[in-house]
């Protein structure tokens, strides 16, 4: 695969890097700007007002919101936005994905569970047929980003005893939103709690279990970009620190020990970058590995995430264990990435199942 950009990403990349650089991420404005540039919309087919990009002009959005810190609910609209684009009537995507792609509002994913394994397995929530066209959905759900301003939840629930997808009013009756304290301050999650949302039938996606892991899948590699972001801004960071640190009358990268540090920082970072441009890729291209590709790209981000954080957070030495430096903000968001749409193990577990040899009879 060619892994240069065309000129189309190049530029999407330059503007994006641009409006983050020249704005604060808690510039209330930040998500307006955002839309202004496309962003919402990279997701949404032309015919419903976006520009119908793939998952690698979307990762290259997720890796410079990482680098800022972006608190903007990209990842989760957009996923929104392909989810409906893909299974969704034409009378569904016709009402969410033009205000999706306007930016006037956003959307979110609510998939994982309270002490469940972030796979299809953990999905416990129902999703039970009434009378008529009509479903109830009973649940609780985790961890779902920018929660209490969406206009709309995905909700995936077991209906017919399998994982589907529904578009649900952010202010129906019997859903309950609470905010969770969690690790990351850059990020807003929340608890979703559904007690007899009543919902029509035509508003499940025309997705089974496929189609919930294909997401899935999209949503690891977007979540390994937003890492890989990260990852990028520690290093350049930290071999900044270290040009102009002094210990024994020298600068402390000068040193031997020091420079090796930098260099495993580095690898992480282009290890990083090489696998999840490769899974977004081979994703747009419809390659048959593109499955086993995101979870590689996942189960290594996760790792490298850790190890990178760490590494900066240690050759930073005291300065790097203050409130007021930027450092532990890049820690945490570093950790959270490397859990969110599953953790190493967990994608590690589904790349084995995928390439183990099936058993010969015996």
């Amino acid at each position: 695969m060619d892994f240069e950009l065309s000129d189309e990403q190049a530029m999407l990349r330059a503007a994006s890097r641009d409006l983050l650089r020249d704005h604060s991420p808690a510039d209330p404005a930040l998500w307006r700007l955002a839309a202004g540039l496309g962003w919402p919309g990279l997701a949404v087919p032309e015919e419903y007002g976006g520009t119908g990009q793939g998952l690698i002009e979307l990762a290259l959005v997720a890796e410079d919101v990482g680098r800022s810190l972006g608190p903007v609910p990209f990842l989760p609209t957009v996923l929104v936005a392909r989810a409906v684009a893909r299974g969704g009537s034409p009378r569904l995507r016709k009402e969410v994905l033009p205000a999706l792609a306007e930016g006037t509002t956003w959307a979110s994913w609510a998939f994982a569970e309270p002490r469940s394994p972030w796979t299809l397995a953990g999905v416990g929530a129902t999703a039970r047929r009434t009378d008529g066209d009509t479903v109830v959905l009973d649940g609780v759900k985790t961890t779902v980003q920018d929660a209490e301003g969406a206009r709309w939840l995905l909700v995936t629930a077991r209906h017919d005893g399998v994982p589907a997808s529904f578009i649900v009013d952010r202010d129906a009756p019997g859903l309950s939103v609470r905010r969770q304290q969690v690790l990351d301050l850059t990020r807003t999650v929340y608890e979703v709690r559904l007690d007899g949302v009543r919902v029509s039938l035509d508003r499940r996606l025309d997705d089974g279990p496929a189609a919930v892991q294909r997401l899935l899948d999209d949503a690891s590699v977007l979540a390994a970009a937003d890492a890989l972001g990260v990852m990028d801004h520690l290093l350049e960071m930290t071999v900044a620190y270290m040009k102009v640190r002094v210990q024994f009358g020298r600068p402390i990268g000068s040193f031997q020990a020091v420079k090796h540090k930098c260099a495993s920082m580095a690898m992480h970072v282009h290890g990083t970058r090489a696998a999840t441009a490769y899974a977004a890729m081979a994703a747009d291209a419809g390659s048959r590995d593109a499955v086993p590709a995101a979870c590689a790209a996942a189960s290594y981000a996760s790792t490298a995430a850790g190890e990178v954080a760490g590494d900066a957070l240690q050759l930073h030495g005291g300065i790097g264990f203050t409130w007021e430096h930027d450092l532990h903000l890049y820690l945490r968001r570093a950790k959270t990435d490397a859990v969110l749409y599953g953790d190493a193990a967990v994608h590690r577990d589904r790349l084995s199942a995928l390439i183990r040899p099936e058993a010969v009879p015996t």
